[in-house]
């Protein structure tokens, strides 16, 4: 495995309420030295819910996408608060989303969305053992509650209002580790 180039120094290019642009000088093995540019986000991060309603269905969210123009059919997701734990901020979410709370919370994975240039990481959790629980949320409009069945996971991929790859991945990694064949690490 190649060895990671050396970070020579890093400098704030840009900044906006929840994103910065850091500027990082590189040095790699070869030699070779570039400047790139990377996303990092305030905070501790996001949570990914796949909240098991029972043994084959998960309850997915509508919600309007700002980078896309349109609305997206995904897992309910949620930035990690300060001091707050994934399994907490995972909990906190599915009771603002979705109006359930969870008895069982599993950590599966982590997530980058784009490694190349971005900081952020996202926590993959299953939610299981549902109970109604509602909680205020930031959401500027209440969301669609949709159950879908993790046995058709194939017919929500060919949906227009499909496309957000870290919730494709959640159900997914949740379905391969409910059918015994993934164990998180």
């Amino acid at each position: 495995m190649p060895t990671p180039p050396e970070i020579l120094a890093t400098r704030q290019a840009r900044d906006s309420r929840f994103l910065h642009i850091e500027e990082v000088d590189l040095a790699f093995s070869n030699g070779a030295r570039r400047t790139f540019e990377r996303l990092t986000a305030s905070g501790m991060g996001a949570v990914f819910i796949v909240a098991l309603r029972d043994a084959d269905t998960v309850l997915l969210v509508r919600e309007y996408g700002a980078g896309v123009n349109r609305y997206e059919l995904g897992v309910p997701k949620g930035r990690i608060d300060r001091g707050e734990t994934a399994l907490a901020a995972a909990d906190r979410e599915l009771q603002e989303e979705v109006g359930f709370g969870a008895r069982k919370l599993t950590p599966l994975a982590t997530l980058s969305l784009s490694p190349a240039y971005m900081t952020h990481k996202a926590q993959v959790v299953l939610a299981e053992d549902l109970y109604p629980q509602r909680r205020p949320g930031d959401e500027p409009e209440p969301l669609d509650v949709v159950p879908w069945k993790l046995s058709e996971l194939h017919t929500l991929l060919a949906r227009d209002d499909v496309s957000e790859g870290r919730s494709i991945a959640a159900l997914f990694i949740a379905r391969e580790y409910l059918e015994g064949r993934y164990k998180p690490a």
